[in-house]
């Protein structure tokens, strides 16, 4: 039960820290960060020396948050399955070829052109999520939403952005719910040597693979719908104290001169 006990307060990327990028402002932090993603998706495929010059900045803005660069490194690096979204380029761009082999009928050709086309989207891709990282895990979501709410970001994106958030806890709460009626209920009995009795091993329940399977899209489809339940419960409660589609974030403290000054030299590098 020890795996299961973990708070969905756990999916905060946020870590409380006292470093240099901590202490920017947040519009300072989240115009930067939007300054090095456009600057990354705006460089020509395949120039190598200016993504290790961008990867470099990113890894930079790790080592001064402090955030530890592995886990940094660790969370871009759960993008990376949806980078192979990209994958087909290695085999439909035209170039010489690299790599030749028959599937069935078929002959796939892996080309130079589309690998280094691949290769360049997916170290885009990744120095970008690198740097979301780094904003989000040294800026407390509310003051980032507010951050965007000042930079003039519509207010129905921020709205999104604030129920998505929100919701997100919802459904980790619900999850973990049943998750523990599931260990509860799936327990099978083991034979224990030193007391020389029966002793109940939760998560197995002696079933195979198809019967976890089953139980698992009963999971999801009930995690769906009392989620979908507590939605409509918040929304009404939310319609009774006022809502009116505005969310309302603390105000932001004046851009001080030290934070102008790291602007006007992160947008010049």
């Amino acid at each position: 039960m020890s795996s299961l006990s973990t708070s969905p307060r756990s999916l905060d990327p946020y870590v409380h820290g006292v470093s240099v990028i901590h202490s920017l402002d947040p519009r300072v932090k989240a115009v930067l960060a939007l300054g090095l993603i456009l600057s990354v998706a705006l460089t020509p495929v395949k120039a190598w020396p200016i993504y290790l010059l961008l990867a470099s900045l990113s890894l930079a803005a790790a080592i001064l948050s402090e955030l530890g660069v592995a886990r940094v490194v660790r969370r871009s690096a759960l993008a990376l399955p949806f980078m192979l979204a990209a994958l087909p380029l290695v085999a439909t761009t035209p170039g010489p070829p690299v790599v030749q082999s028959a599937l069935g009928p078929w002959k796939l050709t892996v080309t130079s052109e589309g690998l280094e086309y691949f290769l360049s989207i997916v170290v885009k891709s990744w120095i970008s999520v690198q740097t979301a990282v780094v904003l989000v895990g040294s800026t407390p979501f509310p003051a980032l939403l507010a951050a965007l709410r000042a930079l003039r970001v519509p207010r129905l994106l921020v709205a999104v952005g604030s129920m998505m958030w929100r919701y997100l806890f919802v459904f980790g709460d619900e999850a973990l719910r049943l998750m523990r009626a599931r260990e509860a209920r799936s327990s099978a009995p083991r034979w224990d040597r030193s007391s020389l009795r029966f002793s109940l091993r939760p998560g197995r329940g002696g079933r195979g693979v198809l019967w976890r399977a089953r139980v698992t899209g009963g999971m999801m489809g009930n995690l769906f719908l009392r989620a979908f339940e507590r939605a409509g419960r918040i929304h009404a409660a939310m319609l009774a104290r006022g809502y009116d589609g505005e969310v309302r974030l603390g105000a932001l403290s004046p851009v001080t001169l030290q934070d102008w000054a790291v602007l006007g030299i992160g947008l010049g590098v």
